[in-house]
């Protein structure tokens, strides 16, 4: 069976918790058979190895790196915003996926974030069990950290499979979830600049 990766250091707060491999391998076995399904049959007998690789690999991201992620710019005070990120996340109260569009919006003083870095703080955020609020609200932190100020915002839009597959069945609807700060926050013509160019609702929760 595959190793595991080793535990995080508990010295990062960011770090995704270790995922036992070789355990979830035997628990989706045990959940096709409680389904009906023979795990030994052909078509499945492979499965529950390749869910177990899944879950490990689609929770334990590459870790973002902010150390080098500063570049020089004379931007000073002006709105930046980075849209068009899309990842993948997984309601924690289902285990459906749900789709998430975000945007970010800071205002740097000498130094702009690398625009990648961006990307990456969303996929890493995102590789685990979430619900939206809770996504936008660690974005919005993890950006703040990078940036080095208070005056951040986040929208995210989400679509949930858990509101599309099951319940209700909407497949049309969309959740969007709003965290803004500092002078995104205080300043109303700037908060709306920010939602007017990422497409966000002043009054989304």
């Amino acid at each position: 069976p595959e190793q595991s990766p080793p535990p995080p250091s508990p010295a990062d707060p960011h770090a995704a918790p270790p995922v036992d491999v070789e355990r979830i391998t035997d628990l989706v076995g045990q959940l096709l058979s409680a389904l009906g399904e023979d795990p030994e049959r052909e078509g499945l007998v492979d499965t529950p190895g390749r869910v177990a690789t899944w879950y490990r690999d689609f929770l334990t991201p590459e870790t973002a790196n902010m150390e080098t992620s500063f570049a020089e710019s004379r931007a000073g005070g002006q709105l930046v915003v980075v849209s068009g990120m899309s990842v993948w996340s997984l309601c924690e109260h289902h285990l459906l996926p749900m789709h998430l569009e975000v945007a970010t919006g800071y205002l740097p003083g000498d130094q702009v974030l690398g625009l990648s870095k961006f990307g990456r703080i969303a996929r890493e955020c995102a590789a685990r069990l979430h619900v939206q609020e809770r996504f936008t609200h660690q974005v919005a932190d993890r950006v703040a950290a990078a940036v080095g100020t208070r005056d951040v915002a986040v929208v995210v839009h989400g679509t949930h499979l858990c509101m599309s597959m099951r319940g209700v069945r909407m497949e049309a609807a969309r959740t969007t979830t709003l965290e803004h700060r500092g002078r995104l926050d205080d300043d109303p013509a700037l908060a709306q600049r920010f939602l007017t160019l990422t497409g966000g609702r002043r009054e989304a929760a």
